[in-house]
């Protein structure tokens, strides 16, 4: 709202590659009010700058996304700076994500290369429910009154008032993320995202771009057989929980993806460390193994029977279940802090 009229153009992720939904996914108000253009990933699960810049140069957006939900790698800011000056666009950063592994300097910064950084504060930041916009010096290089526009946008334009609570609340989750044990901590998340991935390979498990640089690791099950709705399923009734997940070039639809998405923030926070990745990585291939006959039905109408029926034989499954009550005993090895 802040730098574009209704009916001009933005242009993000494909939710289906790993953007968010409201980098410009349909039936969002990203484009709904705004026309929105998408760019994709190449086979191997990373950019094509090449056909990122031919998209900006013809669709000529007012506003370029960088920054995702789902996308394993480093990002380079720059290179999408390059790409959104050549169009004169605002390169808006969404570190929604990575934010705590910035602050750690684990991941490169874009507060030199974009104009508007956002962040949630309740992920790899390790703070409250809640979001932080930031104007850089390029943005207000680009506009002096960016800032301005913003905060007029955000009230009156969208909110009331502001949650005085949760401003607190992200003022402790900061001071706490500028301490060495932070940068510690987010240091440990990525070793062990890299730990979790080294392991899952070696048991033939597909993940997007072959590894992880940063907390995030999305495995595509396709050449294991089994439905991501079906893996995450299995895996919570077996005590480990991940969401299941689109990923590139994925033929499922949105509801019964092809793919999980794990991270590492949460174990680390608890304490675990890498020999731990190889425990997890473990119990990942027996409950695959254990559902690799479970085959989601291609028609519509069975589908739903399937998933309400597979939930019922998940809870029931004595193999599962011994996963679990591991997984019990190993958690209370590393209590929440």
């Amino acid at each position: 709202m802040a730098v574009l009229k209704p009916g001009e153009t933005l242009m993000g992720l494909s939710l289906a590659f790993g953007g968010h939904l409201t980098h410009g996914a349909p039936k969002t108000f990203s484009s709904t009010f705004f026309r929105s253009v998408q760019y994709e990933l190449k086979k191997d699960g990373t950019f094509d700058w090449a056909a990122i810049e031919k998209l900006a140069k013809k669709e000529k957006p007012k506003l370029i996304i960088c920054g995702f939900t789902a996308y394993p790698r480093i990002i380079d800011f720059k290179k999408f700076a390059e790409i959104a000056d050549k169009v004169g666009a605002f390169l808006l950063a969404d570190i929604s994500h990575i934010a705590g592994l910035v602050v750690a300097g684990v991941h490169p910064s874009p507060i030199a290369h974009a104009h508007i950084v956002t962040t949630t504060t309740h992920k790899t930041l390790r703070g409250p429910r809640g979001a932080i916009i930031m104007v850089t010096n390029k943005g207000l290089k680009k506009d002096p009154d960016l800032g301005k526009k913003i905060d007029s946008a955000i009230i009156p334009g969208l909110q009331g008032g502001p949650h005085d609570n949760q401003t607190a609340a992200i003022a402790v989750a900061l001071k706490e993320a500028s301490s060495a044990a932070f940068k510690k901590y987010a240091e440990q998340i990525v070793a062990n995202s890299k730990a979790l991935a080294k392991e899952l390979n070696g048991y033939g498990f597909d993940l997007v771009s072959g590894g992880s640089d940063n907390h995030l690791i999305l495995i595509d099950l396709r050449n294991r057989g089994v439905n991501g709705s079906v893996a995450a399923l299995a895996l919570e009734a077996a005590g480990i929980v991940v969401n299941k997940n689109g990923v590139p070039f994925d033929p499922n639809p949105p509801f019964y993806p092809a793919g999980i998405r794990l991270g590492t923030p949460a174990i680390t926070t608890r304490g675990m460390r890498e020999r731990e990745m190889v425990k997890i990585a473990k119990w990942f291939e027996m409950v695959i193994k254990e559902v690799e006959n479970e085959k989601l039905p291609t028609n519509k109408e069975e589908r739903s029977k399937f998933i309400k029926d597979f939930k019922i034989r998940v809870a029931k499954n004595k193999k599962l279940a011994k996963i679990a009550s591991e997984v019990r005993g190993f958690c209370k090895k590393f209590p929440e802090p």
